[in-house]
């Protein structure tokens, strides 16, 4: 579930997530998962990490699957903007 590009040195980082809260205005809270293999023992485990995303017009809904991109510093904790609906 998750994507991650890195095409280039300097290059914007890509991520795909699900939407768990969209209260704030023009401000998601997006979960995305990993699956991660434990070096030793081979079972797989999920890792996930929240980021804070900036939606300009305020159109996305919880449960929602979005793509979104490294960006300018929009506050302390918002570094991320939606590039699009995934598909």
């Amino acid at each position: 579930m998750t994507k991650q590009t890195l095409s280039a040195p300097g290059s914007q980082r890509v991520f795909t997530g699900v939407v768990v809260s969209s209260s704030m205005d023009k401000t998601l809270v997006v979960k995305v998962e990993r699956t991660l293999t434990h070096p030793k023992y081979g079972k797989r485990y999920i890792r996930s990490h929240k980021f804070h995303v900036h939606d300009e017009k305020n159109e996305h809904v919880v449960g929602q699957k979005i793509s979104f991109v490294e960006c300018r510093p929009m506050s302390r904790t918002k570094r991320w903007r939606v590039i699009n609906p995934a598909a």
